[in-house]
């Protein structure tokens, strides 16, 4: 069994990361290196638009450090962010097929599909409510506050979720629901100041590409794990 969750993981985590590397490509690298562009000018940010935006440091807008190392642009970027795609690919599926297996749901691409969606929901969609994917170049409050508060958020609507769909005691389903609500009623970390060095459209823009890529990353790979599994065992 965990031969074929691993062999699972990974073939499920390279299909996932060649499609979100092209939607990628596409959609959220033209932003974050638009707004990279409007950090490094110092621009202040055009107001006739709406809307805030990820991956900033703590205590203030994010500041990139001139002698930190970054890949430089073009084929070392694209490697780094294929392994990185990748490496959660790997992870979203394993977390995935380990959920089915401690459940007793029987793996299959149907119920991955399912599985990957839930995931999504817990682990993007709803923490995402709170603290919105930024571009570099946006204001953020401490980030081990906003760290915590997302991992509570995705552990608790995971476990809300869960509750809600297979709960029998409407008790729990209740509580299920609680659990949901609750990190949005206590409220995700602010900063003092929204202000960013991009326009706002720009950021509204990433937010919708970054949860549509998050999206296409656990359906595909909780599909994808589910079906591989599912043919290593009848081979097996």
């Amino acid at each position: 069994m965990l031969r074929n969750m691993v062999l699972s993981a990974a073939g499920a985590g390279l299909v996932a990361c060649l499609a979100i590397g092209v939607l990628q490509f596409v959609t959220t690298e033209p932003l974050i290196l638009q707004a990279e562009v409007f950090e490094q000018a110092g621009e202040p940010a055009v107001h006739d638009h709406a809307h805030a935006g990820e991956a900033a440091v703590a205590e203030g807008a994010h500041h990139h450090d001139e002698g930190a190392w970054q890949p430089a642009d073009g084929l070392e970027r694209a490697l780094y962010t294929f392994l990185a795609d990748f490496l959660v690919g790997v992870a979203v599926s394993l977390m995935l097929l380990a959920a089915m297996v401690l459940t007793g749901d029987p793996i299959d691409a149907r119920r991955g599909l399912l599985w990957g969606a839930a995931g999504f929901v817990a682990a993007s969609l709803l923490p995402s409510l709170g603290l919105p994917p930024e571009l570099p170049g946006a204001a953020a409050a401490d980030l081990i506050s906003r760290q915590t508060w997302w991992l509570a958020t995705a552990i608790a609507s995971a476990a809300g979720i869960f509750a809600l769909f297979t709960a029998r005691h409407w008790g729990w389903r209740v509580a299920g629901l609680a659990l949901i609500v609750v990190p949005h009623v206590v409220g995700a970390p602010q900063p003092a100041s929204h202000e960013a060095a991009y326009p706002a459209a720009l950021a509204g823009d990433f937010v919708v590409a970054s949860i549509v890529v998050s999206a296409v990353l656990w359906s595909l790979a909780g599909f994808s794990s589910g079906w591989i599994y599912q043919r290593l065992s009848r081979g097996g």
